[in-house]
């Protein structure tokens, strides 16, 4: 029993299982089902990814996840309760994947490679994080690597945004749609800078201010022998000075590989650069120090290894470097690269040691570079960080351990409150010391040593560099004998705080010898005191220090110096002391500069600091720490603080002398808090006020100062200390209310009142001051507004809530309008009350919500500042939203939120919605929000405020226009936001929100149109709005973003999981409107047909079942109103037809569309149920063909199909709904399809529908806008001359001549415009000209059946007849059908397709070619008309066609098949003549008869006869043409090597058997004989004119012919003679002839496909139509209707069609051909007449000359059929039974088909005909056994027969049979010339004796018996006489399918045509390949 499930709802397929059992559902692993029941082992359910297919599958194949399952029931969604991002992996990689499979098969390669590896890391990834081994901050950073790689992947593919807070996405429900909006703008700033190696790049709130710069020292390429001290250090170029302390790495004199022990000494990070620093001219200077001997050679390194004694030290200065850091540090923000540099050394002279790095930057001076390996020198990487330090430190604390930090010579940009800095850098310049009588200069060592007050030596305070220990004493650098040293080494002073007071500095100065032995001799010192007496610090400056001689250390160590002066502006020392005296000319020059938090240089900040020790100098201690430097007051700025307070009021609280000045000061310290490099120390001023500040009556004067500022603005002429006041408000206001709590607390609550007094004084002048309207005062203005917003929120802690909040309503009104600065502040005002206390209380709120309202409606009216107007709308909507949001979850409700929302409704809504109605239009960036704004508001409205919104809007009169001019509005802007792409379209979250919030409010905004819009009672209707609300419900309903079918599965997956599909409850929504019209849905016919269409044409069934009910109600309501339905009929068509182009509506809505209204009107039977039912038919109909035109209006392979639909269409409007301007539109469109195909002739039988229409008149033209404005006669001329060029470039002038005669008798008679009749005439002679002088290729003709149920209906179970291209064979037109229907089979049989074929949901395409039956008319039934001018009828206006195909019926005789060979003819016709207005049409009616075999052996004869009667006609004419023709065509009928036929009708016809069993048929028995007579005859005229004509050469073959004719003639005997009708043929002995009544309509229908389909019909070639017939068919001479004379130039009207040939575009043509005669004197091709009958003769003559041979009339050339045929001619006569479309493969005895082969490339070339015989073998066939027979001479009863060879190849080659044929004989196939005889020379002379028969056996249509041995051959019977009249019916006529221009030449009813084998020909290669083809 199946339950269903409660908490089994989710699983995922563990592994495939294909739903092989009952109601089974096939699961693919991966796959996600949601389970609905379950049975013992067993769920039922569905898979995710297709919801409408449920079944059963095994419960052991799920994996079960938990989930959360939302609207249990029948619409519940299952939500799997995993990580969000896991989750979001998932549905990711299943949506990327259908897209990168895609990029595959689009060969996208750079794509696909991307996305693959980001789909592989995503897999990764999750695996990660699902396995749950990850710690939380590895989950953290990888969900935001994920996430970044998501958004990277998503913005690539051009998928949607997701928007995201943190790594998760956020969920709609949990916030307002503002908020929503802020989300998805920050989101699509963030996806930007990610990128796929998952990075993203952080946008900080703020620019980053603080850089650092990671150093490191790779290696060192110089060996220098002696251990080694490098300094390196940051050098500004531009300022020309040092940026950062140095950095030292040592280096031993082994080198620096030794020293890997402490590699983490080569390593530091320059701190504090600020952006300053970062510029092009900051290079890294590395200064290499020698450690060792004062000289150093390689000799004194030897010595060393064996010292005696301790050796001196020096540092000495050895080589500079410098590197350029531009490249590096211009990257400010990002993450960079770590990147290496290799550093050159240079050195130069010692004395210019101190600037070479200058000489290097600049290139100046002389230096050289320090050896070493080429490219080699010192190695550093460098790496930018950037942000605070210690977020440095967290985010990489590797990059910390064990590394010291370089700091930078200042303070950093931005200092941080807890930075305890206290440094002094001593910059030790450069020295002037005397010579002291030497010649040399001394090696002048300085030492620097640091003593406290108390004298003695402060220990390991000495820094010389960074990455070294702390020293107690430092050793400069040693000048080589130089008396002028500049050493500009930097020394850092580390000193206690303490310690500084009365400390100094002293600097030693020793010579060095360069004697190893001497010691270092001191000479002098000098000294600097680090503080002054007052507590200032030592100045930042340049000090020229004394120098003092002494040169014992002794006398130094009691600092008796310190009462001399240590350099001139030291005031503490004396000029004079007896100890040490001064060295007047030597000097040292040293720099200070003092980097300390806790010590200053100001003396005047210590003034102030100790301004009660001085009282009369408070005033100007003031005015100087105004101009003091900020970093100074700042690390004071408590102690400063405190002063001021002190100075600022007694302590009762009154005003000082100097509160005015003292709050000036303030107001700046203040001012410069606010600047980025102070930001910081903001907390620093809070816990200053909160925990330090105890100026309890400080109060009183503050805000004294402040009411001043505002009261005497005007009077300040700088407005800077007024900006500094207003700027400052925060503070000065968090000092104000700490102060007054701290007097509160003293005083229990003392002096309330005043102090409330004071305060509303305070505003009341700043309220004053914001309406003033002076110019100067408006920066003002603007400050105090930008900053007072944050004073409102601390009054809160010392008012009331409610007393603020009126405050806040008063300083609101008080700024005037129209100044755009100041409306902006006093937005900013707004918005920062919006986002504090004053509006999140719910008492306040409403008070303060009315008055922002009030001021927000004004500014959105005048559309100012509509940005922060949006902004200040998102905050209230997104706190109301929150609040009401937390109200729900706590199943309560707030009133007071409920209220603050009407408020907020009835203020604003309608301004909003203009706003959004002006801008929308408009390319503003601020629409977003606004309508973000819209949206939110209309996400909080109920049923409640609606109401309230529709009384607010109609007023107490209950008027309804201006509710009807709000709603027109609203439905406005609705339609815009529908059909506008306010929001990105990747934004897919948003804008789902955006539709359901519009559908939700829809619900409402209805409701007065039904209450108030509609009053039945009244007669009130307002059709405006209801047209208005109905337009933006089928905008809303059709919009892009609903169209779910065209989103992926995994994103139309989650909209229906969230929000269901819209479109189908709006559709609901519509029809719910629409049933409460009435009768007033009169009013939307016809204008809302086509917008209702549109909906139902949705892809939604549930959408169309509801609404397409709405058509019925049209139909009904506009019958009973005006009895008719013909408005919604015209709409309907209309619309249909505009919107079915636009790719909307389907097959599924046809159906829906038919079925469902159909119903209806069978169901409520209404009156006019017949009318209606029609109507939706034709609609349906209509439908049919608009969908199928859809299908294939793109791609050039569709074109044919494009005009199938274009005419189906066309024909549907003109016959079905008569819409003219329908018709047109679709015959242009046609027309254009035509030209664009190059189907002139067809578009010009396009163009003539339309010229058809109109009259010669002046009656304007109403239904062509093309031509609006023209007259009729105007237009129809115009369309008669496009048309009449059409005709001549489509060289069917016989068409155009009839317009060209119109036209000349409308100028000569009508407009008598001679001139252009002129031209008229001269067109049309033209016309004649070409009808007689240009070639004119006839066309095939094919039948095509389109089976199965995968074509389009249009083409769906049909056959059609096409009408080939020029020069189009059978071949290349099958080629051009695959292409266009590229996944159809081709049928092999020609027989009828069965049930299984017909209804299967393949598509499969019979071909065969056909042959046209020309219509009867006086030039196609005369025969004294010109061949050039007949032709053209009997392969044009044919609407008949004519298609055979062989039947046994009866036991079939293996020895003679003939007997039982019956033909069965199919007739096909065609709804309309061909040309036509396309190049197919449907065939509408087929008959089918069937043709015995005596009559059709009758037929072979005659065609035979008629043949060669043709071609002795030409060569009498022309007694000059190339003979080869004539003389290959009777060597085919005498010497033949083929005997058989006539033997074979011998014995099947001429026997008394056959007379008892068949005495119908007597008649053509006597009529057979007759045509054999009668073919001798022929035979013998021929052989006469080419004994005239052939030349000596040929005369040879010409005897070897007579000779062999006698043998034949002889043969024949009795039937040579000329027989008379005996008494017992009498008419009253003989049975009756068949009926006339159809006979010559049934006869004349001629089939050129089956001209060999029987085995008679295989000597047929083409027909050729004699000018004088010779012969009339006895069933037409009873008929009497025509005679011989006035029956000419038929079509072929009763030939036997034959089998299908395949196109080749070449066909030789022999030599002496020309135009005349070009469709007559052609190389022989196959025929469908049997000459097997002729005696043999045997060809001597191999070579194929130019043999001159007379012409004989209207026969045309036979094959010689004397001679037994040799195996190598058997090789091709087996008859072919593959050919694709050849009838008569049908028929063979054991019913075998054989696959057609494959066919050829559609670009084939056209045949070149080499002269061999083909080497490839054709494809093989079933063979058949033959007898082997020998000849022998028969009597008149005996019997002649075909012997045919027993062969292997005998089979295998009949393939090839009827495209061998063909091409080797069509020349109207040919491309070539009909003067071109080059070709056919090779063809000619060909061989005789290489020429194979086994090819043409088709066309001789000798079937291959059953048995192994083919018949005996005996002697043929001797020739009957010729018969005076034909005793042919008419249907005895024949061509070869590919013959018909030859025939159409000659060929006249009754006349039969033969187009006889010639036997001489080679057969190609090629010709075999296209046999193959045909098959």
């Amino acid at each position: 029993m199946w339950i269903p499930t409660k908490t089994r709802k989710y699983g995922v397929a563990i592994y495939n299982w294909r739903g092989d059992s009952r109601c089974g559902l096939p699961l693919e692993i991966g796959e996600t089902v949601q389970i609905l029941e379950e049975c013992t082992g067993w769920y039922r359910g569905f898979t995710t990814k297709n919801r409408s297919m449920k079944g059963i599958f095994p419960q052991a194949y799920i994996h079960l996840k938990p989930c959360k399952v939302d609207n249990e029931g029948l619409f519940e969604s299952v939500v799997p309760l995993e990580d969000p991002v896991v989750r979001e992996v998932t549905l990711v990689l299943r949506e990327w994947n259908e897209i990168w499979k895609r990029l595959f098969v689009e060969r996208e390669t750079y794509k696909f490679d991307t996305v693959g590896k980001v789909m592989r890391d995503l897999l990764e990834w999750r695996r990660q994080l699902v396995s749950g081994t990850l710690t939380q901050d590895q989950t953290k950073e990888l969900k935001l690597k994920i996430i970044a790689k998501i958004d990277w992947g998503n913005r690539k593919l051009g998928l949607d945004l997701v928007p995201r807070q943190g790594a998760q996405m956020v969920d709609p429900d949990t916030m307002s749609v503002v908020e929503l909006h802020q989300v998805h703008v920050l989101s699509a700033e963030n996806s930007k800078g990610a990128s796929a190696r998952g990075t993203i790049k952080r946008k900080e709130a703020k620019k980053i201010l603080t850089h650092h710069l990671y150093f490191c020292m790779r290696d060192f390429g110089h060996h220098i022998g002696e251990d080694t001290e490098i300094y390196f250090s940051l050098f500004d170029d531009k300022k020309h000075r040092y940026i950062s302390e140095r950095f030292l790495v040592k280096i031993s004199k082994e080198g620096f590989s030794n020293y890997i022990e402490k590699l983490h000494s080569n390593c530091t990070i320059f701190t504090d650069l600020g952006n300053a620093d970062l510029n092009k001219d900051i290079y890294i200077v590395a200064h290499v120090m020698r450690i060792g001997k004062m000289l150093y050679s390689e000799s004194s390194r030897k010595a060393e290894k064996n010292p005696t004694a301790t050796m001196q030290v020096f540092k000495r200065p050895h080589g500079v470097a410098v590197q350029n850091l531009s490249d590096l540090l211009m990257h400010k923000e990002g993450e960079s690269d770590e990147r290496e540099f290799t550093l050159k050394v240079f050195q130069c002279e010692e004395k210019d040691f101190h600037q070479l790095h200058e000489n290097l930057i600049k290139q100046l001076g002389k230096y050289s570079p320090l050896s070493c390996q080429p490219n080699y020198g010192i190695i550093i990487s460098l790496k930018m960080l950037h942000g605070q330090l210690s977020q440095i430190k967290e985010d990489s604390p590797l990059l910390f351990k064990n590394i010291s930090l370089t700091n930078k010579l200042g303070f950093a940009d931005v200092i941080m409150p807890g930075d305890v800095r206290n440094d002094l850098y001593l910059i030790l310049e450069k020295g002037e010391f005397e010579r002291g009588g030497k010649s040399t200069g001394k090696n002048i060592e300085v030492t620097i040593i640091v003593l406290d007050s108390e004298k003695n030596v402060i220990k390991h305070c000495l820094w010389g560099a960074s990455g070294c220990e702390g020293q107690s004493e430092y050793v400069s650098m040693i000048i080589y004998h130089h008396n002028s040293p500049a050493w500009a080494e930097n020394v850092r002073l580390t000193l206690p705080i303490d310690k500084f007071a009365g400390a100094h500095v002293r600097l030693e100065y020793r010579h060095c010898s360069t004697r190893e032995k001497n010691d270092k001799k001191l000479f002098g010192f000098s000294f600097v005191r680090l503080m002054d007496k007052d507590g200032a610090a030592v100045h930042d400056a340049n000090h020229e220090l004394f120098i003092y001689k002494c040169e014992d250390a002794a006398k130094l160590e009691n600092c008796g110096y310190l009462m001399l002066q240590g350099h001139g502006k030291d005031l503490e020392g004396n000029q004079e002391s007896g100890a040490f005296s001064r060295s007047h000319k030597e000097v040292v020059i040293v720099k200070t500069l003092l980097c300390s938090t806790k010590l200053t240089q100001n003396t005047d900040l210590l003034s102030l600091l100790r301004w009660k020790s001085h009282p009369e100098k408070i005033q100007d201690s003031l005015q100087k720490v105004l101009r003091l430097g900020d970093e100074e007051l700042v690390k004071f700025l408590q102690d400063v603080l405190d002063a001021l307070f002190a100075l600022f009021s007694t302590e009762e609280g009154n005003s000082t002398n100097h509160s005015g000045l003292v709050f000036h000061v303030l107001v700046s310290i203040f001012s410069l808090l606010d600047e980025s490099k102070f930001q910081y120390f903001k907390p620093v001023l809070d816990a200053y006020i909160k925990d330090h500040f105890a100026a309890a009556l400080v109060y009183k004067g503050l805000l004294t100062s402040v009411q001043h500022c505002a009261d005497w603005v005007l009077s300040f002429e700088k407005q800077q200390p007024i900006l500094k006041c207003f700027k400052s408000l925060e503070s000065i206001f968090k000092l104000i209310i700490q102060s007054r709590l701290l007097f509160s607390r003293a005083s229990c609550g003392q002096l309330e009142d005043s102090f409330r007094r004071d305060l509303n004084l305070v505003f009341i002048s700043l309220n004053t001051m914001l309406g003033l309207t002076q110019t100067a005062i408006i920066n003002s203005q603007i400050e105090l507004l930008m900053n007072i917003g944050v004073v409102f929120e601390q009054l809160v802690d010392i008012l009331p809530i409610l007393e603020v909040t009126k405050l806040a309503n008063t300083m609101l009104d008080a700024p005037r309008d129209g100044e755009a600065q100041l409306t902006k502040a006093k937005l900013f005002f707004m918005k920062t009350l919006m986002q504090g206390k004053l509006f999140h209380d719910d008492e306040s709120r409403n008070v303060l919500l009315t008055h922002v309202c009030k001021h927000l409606r004004n500014h959105l009216i005048r559309r100012e500042e509509l940005r922060l107007c949006s902004d200040i709308l998102a905050e209230i909507l997104g706190f109301l939203f929150k609040q009401r949001k937390q109200a729900e979850e706590l199943g309560k409700i707030n009133n007071c939120i409920h209220h603050d929302v009407d408020t907020l409704c009835i203020s604003t809504f309608d301004v909003i919605i203009n706003t959004v109605l002006v801008i929308i239009d408009k390319e503003t960036a601020v629409i977003g929000g606004i309508v973000a704004g819209l949206v939110g508001l209309l996400q909080l409205l109920d049923e409640f405020h609606y109401k309230r919104l529709w009384e607010t809007i109609m007023g107490p009169t209950h008027d309804r226009k201006p509710l009807k001019d709000f709603l027109m509005r609203v439905f406005l802007v609705f339609r815009n936001l529908v059909k506008q792409q306010v929001f990105p379209p990747d934004w897919l979250i948003i804008r789902m929100v955006t539709n359901n919030v519009i559908l939700k409010s829809l619900q409402e905004l209805a409701q007065p149109l039904a209450f108030k819009f509609l009053d039945t009672r009244g007669g009130y209707f307002d059709k405006e709005l209801w047209t208005s609300y109905f337009n933006l419900a089928v905008d809303y309903l059709t919009q892009s973003s609903l169209q779910l079918e065209q989103f992926s599965e995994v994103k139309r997956e989650k909209i229906i999981e969230k929000y269901g599909d819209m479109r189908v409850l709006m559709g609901f929504q519509i029809l719910s409107m629409w049933s409460q019209l009435g009768e007033h849905k009169l009013h939307f016919i016809p204008s809302m047909v086509g917008p209702f269409l549109e909906v139902t044409l949705v892809p939604e069934i549930e959408l169309r079942k509801a609404t397409l009910h709405i058509f019925f109600d049209m139909m009904e309501c506009e019958q009973k109103s005006r009895g008719n339905f013909r408005q919604v009929e015209s709409e309907l068509i209309d619309k249909l037809d505009i919107l079915i182009s636009e790719n909307k509506g389907d097959d599924e809505y046809r159906q829906l569309f038919n079925t469902m209204l159909l119903d209806r009107v069978q169901a409520e039977d209404p009156t006019w149920k017949d009318s209606g039912a029609a109507f939706i038919s034709s609609v349906t109909r209509l439908l049919e063909r608009l969908l199928d035109y859809r299908s294939v209006i793109q791609g050039d392979e569709n074109r044919d199909k494009r005009m199938s639909c274009t005419f189906n269409l066309l024909n549907f409007y003109k016959n079905e709904f008569n819409r003219k301007e329908m018709y047109l539109r679709y015959i242009y469109k046609l027309h254009d399809l035509h030209l664009s195909a190059e189907n002139y002739t067809e578009a010009g039988f396009t163009m003539k529908l339309y010229a058809d229409q109109l009259s010669w008149t002046n009656q304007l033209i109403m239904s062509d806008p093309q031509y609006s404005g023209y007259t009729e006669c105007k237009v129809k001329e115009q369309l008669y001359r496009q048309i009449i060029n059409h005709f001549d470039r489509g060289k069917c002038w016989e068409k155009g001549i009839p317009l060209l005669k119109e036209l000349a008798q409308l100028y000569e008679n009508q407009m008598f415009n001679y001139r252009a009749l002129s031209d008229i005439l001269k067109l049309e002679a033209k016309f004649f000209d070409n009808i007689l002088q240009q070639l004119r290729p006839e066309p095939e003709y094919f039948r095509v059946g389109f089976y199965g149920l995968g074509f389009p209906l249009f083409v769906r179970n049909k056959q059609f007849v096409y009408r080939g291209l020029e020069y189009e064979r059978i071949i290349a037109f099958t080629q051009r059908l695959q292409t266009e229907f590229p996944s159809a089979q081709l049928l092999t049989k020609n027989s009828p397709p069965d049930d299984s074929v017909i209804n299967s949901d393949g598509q499969f395409i019979q071909i065969s070619n056909v042959k046209p039956i020309p219509e009867a008319n006086p030039i196609t039934l005369a025969n004294d008309i010109p061949q050039e001018i007949a032709k053209f009828y009997h392969y044009n206006d044919v609407r008949r066609f004519q298609c055979d195909r062989p039947v046994h019926k009866g036991i079939v005789d293996k020895e003679n098949e003939i007997k039982t060979l019956w033909i069965e003819r199919t007739i096909l016709e065609i709804e309309c003549p061909l040309p036509g207005i396309l190049r197919w049409f449907e065939v509408v009616d087929r008959k089918t008869e069937e043709i015995p075999p005596v009559k059709y052996a009758c037929e072979t004869m005659q065609a035979v006869e008629k043949e060669l009667r043709l071609l002795i006609t030409i060569y009498n004419a022309d007694h000059r043409r190339n003979l080869n023709p004539f003389t290959m065509r009777l060597q085919g009928i005498i010497d033949a090597n083929v005997q058989g036929g006539i033997s074979k009708y011998q014995q099947a016809f001429f026997t008394q058997e056959f007379a008892k069993l068949n005495p119908e048929h007597l008649n053509y028995v006597y009529t057979l004989k007759t045509m054999i007579h009668e073919t001798m005859q022929v035979i013998e005229d021929g052989l006469s004119l080419h004994g005239a004509l052939a030349p000596s050469g040929v005369q040879p073959l010409h005897q070897r012919l007579v000779e062999r004719f006698a043998q034949l003639r002889q043969s024949l005997g009795i039937i040579g003679k000329p027989l008379k009708r005996q008494q017992s043929e009498s008419i009253v002995n003989t049975p009756l002839p068949p009926l006339p009544t159809d006979k010559r309509l049934a006869d004349n229908q001629s089939n050129r496909s089956s001209n060999s389909s029987g085995n008679y019909g295989h000597l047929v070639e083409q027909s050729y139509t004699d000018n004088d017939d010779h012969y009339t068919k006895p069933m037409e001479v009873d008929k009497g209707t025509f005679s011989r004379e006035n029956l000419t130039l038929p079509m072929m009207s009763s030939a036997i069609n034959a089998p299908p040939i395949p196109q080749r575009d070449a066909r030789p043509r022999s030599q002496g051909f020309s135009n005349s005669y070009m469709e007559i004197a052609r190389t022989p091709t196959r025929g469908s007449a049997d000459y097997s009958s002729l005696p043999p003769i045997k060809s001597r003559d191999s070579e194929g000359n130019d043999i001159p041979l007379p012409p004989k009339p209207t026969h045309t050339r036979e094959r010689s059929l004397t001679k037994p045929p040799s195996p190598r001619l058997l090789r091709h006569s087996i008859a072919t039974p593959t050919e694709a479309t050849t009838p008569n493969r049908n028929s063979w005895p054991d019913g075998v088909f054989e696959e057609a082969p494959p066919l050829p490339p559609r670009s084939h070339t056209p045949d070149k005909r080499p002269p061999a015989l083909p080497t490839d073998p054709p494809p093989n066939i079933p063979k058949r056994g033959h007898k082997k027979s020998t000849p022998s001479v028969f009597s008149i009863e005996s019997i002649v027969d075909i012997a045919l060879e027993e062969s292997s190849e005998m089979s295998n080659s009949t393939n090839c049979l009827n495209q061998l044929e063909a091409e080797d004989h069509d020349l109207r196939d040919s491309g070539i010339s009909v003067t071109d005889h080059a070709n056919l020379n090779n063809f000619n002379n060909t061989c005789y004796e290489d020429f194979d028969l086994r090819t043409h056996q088709q066309e001789l249509n000798i079937t291959p018996s059953g048995g192994d041995k083919s018949p005996k051959m005996e002697n043929p019977p001797p020739i009957p006489p010729k018969f005076g009249t034909s005793s042919l019916g008419s249907s005895t006529e024949f061509s070869g399918s590919l013959e018909r221009k030859r025939a159409d030449s000659i060929a006249s009813v009754g006349d039969v045509v033969v187009n006889a084998e010639n036997y001489a020909i080679p057969k190609l290669k090629n010709e075999n390949k296209s046999e193959e083809h045909n098959a």
